[in-house]
């Protein structure tokens, strides 16, 4: 993520390297349906959502055959594309348009720990007066965060590493519509020490026929 790019290498050839999928590439760009979003704006937690962004970093993660590609942009907000089997277009079973709601410094191991053992894998999280539900089950009440790490290549050479802890939940809005809820706590390690952080950001799902990508 832009607020955790830390112990940074640069690549020989960074476009040739970053991750890219469904055309989505670093440099290029994507348009979303700007009648979807004025048609459920009043219903989401972002508001004033851009409908053209461009693309100033890719990340990737890897969890079990499952590859979850995110191509951040200059509006604070990512394009996430969930592949199962392999990396190819055929392989795309999600994509999702998050935007930033908050990125709160964790400041000491026991704000860290209760965000872990105690808060981000309730059934239940509420946010902005709203009460979204856990997607992922667990056969307790709580399930522990899933742990990625992401690779994040940016428009400036650079690459970064990223341990992140997450959980997904979500709820509904009109026309049998959702908006998710992504959770994360962040750690990376630079000459300073470690350094941790907590990201919110808010969702909604995306079809084919209301994303236009652009080379």
């Amino acid at each position: 993520m832009f607020s955790s790019f830390f112990n940074k290498k640069k690549p020989k050839d960074l476009k040739a390297s970053a991750p890219t999928i469904m055309g989505l590439r670093l440099g290029g760009s994507f348009e979303i349906d700007s009648l979807l979003m004025r048609m459920i704006e009043d219903q989401l937690t972002t508001k004033g959502a851009a409908s053209t962004y461009i693309i100033k970093a890719v990340g990737i993660a890897e969890l079990d055959g499952t590859w979850m590609f995110r191509f951040y942009t200059d509006d604070d907000a990512f394009l996430q594309v969930i592949s199962e089997g392999g990396k190819a277009d055929e392989n795309v079973v999600d994509v999702k348009l998050f935007h930033f709601y908050d990125t709160q410094d964790v400041p000491n191991q026991f704000v860290w720990d209760n965000l872990l053992n105690k808060k981000m894998g309730t059934a239940l999280y509420d946010l902005d007066g709203q009460t979204y539900r856990r997607v992922w089950t667990s056969a307790s009440d709580y399930h522990n965060p899933v742990y990625i790490q992401e690779k994040t290549y940016d428009d400036e050479g650079e690459t970064s590493t990223t341990d992140q802890f997450t959980m997904l939940f979500e709820r509904d809005i009109a026309d049998e519509r959702t908006e998710s809820l992504f959770l994360s706590a962040e750690e990376s390690e630079d000459e300073s020490g470690l350094s941790r952080c907590f990201v919110l950001s808010t969702g909604i799902t995306l079809t084919p026929s209301q994303l236009t990508i652009h080379g």
